[in-house]
């Protein structure tokens, strides 16, 4: 009987799958389409001039990659130093950072 609850249960996850992961799947890409658009369209400053201006300010850091967020046009860059993560906020229209975790 317990050998038919679990495969009950397992069988009912493969059908319905998890809905989260494609979600969120669909969610970066289009925050990856709008940050392309608004790139294109010159609202927001590329990526790799975000990290020319920021990554050799966070001295004795390894950066980590980033995150956008095409709502509020903020990039999030991520940062590890001394086995601590730092966040540093970026406004992606100007280039300023606006926050910082370490601060």
């Amino acid at each position: 009987m317990a050998v038919l609850s679990v495969f009950c249960a397992l069988s009912a996850l493969a059908v319905s799958g998890p809905a989260q992961p494609a979600d969120a799947a669909q969610q970066r890409r289009g925050d990856q389409q709008e940050a392309f658009e608004a790139r294109r369209n010159g609202r927001i400053l590329p990526l790799r001039e975000i990290e020319r201006r920021i990554v050799p300010t966070m001295k004795d850091s390894h950066y980590l990659g980033f995150v956008f967020d095409s709502a509020s046009a903020i990039y999030t860059l991520k940062f590890l130093r001394d086995g601590v993560v730092i966040w540093v906020d970026v406004d992606g229209r100007t280039g300023r950072i606006i926050g910082r975790t370490d601060r």
